[in-house]
Order: structure tokens, then sequence, then C-alpha cells
């Protein structure tokens, strides 16, 4: 591998773990905002499809957020241990 793969491989984990980091972090706000847009969308509903629809929404982005956190951290301890073994020492 080059220098510029293990530079894009790098970039590429670290983009998709803030990602990650983002989702697990802000589900809540995100959930709640599309639980209230399907409210509005619907014109009002029972308060407890209300509740079933933020806890579902949360959540998902809650599952959403720790599959890409995961596969970001995993890019780059993969990386690194990759540009260990296969870089040349000069």
């Amino acid at each position: 591998m080059t220098k510029n793969h293990i530079n894009r491989l790098t970039a590429l984990g670290a983009i998709i773990t803030v990602l990650g980091f983002i989702l697990l972090f802000f589900s809540t706000s995100f959930g709640t905002s599309m639980a209230e847009g399907w409210l509005m969308e619907q014109g009002g509903a029972d308060t407890a499809m209300y509740h079933i629809r933020i806890e579902s929404y949360i959540s998902n982005f809650l599952v959403s957020g720790g599959i890409l956190f995961g596969i970001g951290i995993l890019t780059l301890i993969i990386t690194y241990f990759i540009m260990i073994l296969f870089t040349k020492e000069s």
C-alpha cells in the first residue's frame, strides 16, 4: 500500500467515526424531530403512538450510529496495523 492509500483510508475511517459519534450523541434530537415531522404529517395522533414513534426513531439512530462508529474505529485500527506491517522502513 502506498502512503496515499493509507492517508485515504485513515480519512475515510475518521469521517465514518465522526458520523457515528454524531448519530450516537444526537440521536435524541434527531429522533424527536423525525417523530414531530411524522406527527405533523398525520395531523395529530394518540400520545402513546407518538411516544412509540419517538422511541423507535431514537433507537434507529442509536443503532446506525453505533454501527458506523464501530466500523470507523475498526477501519482506523486496521489501517494502523497495515501501516505498521506493510510500510518499508527507510
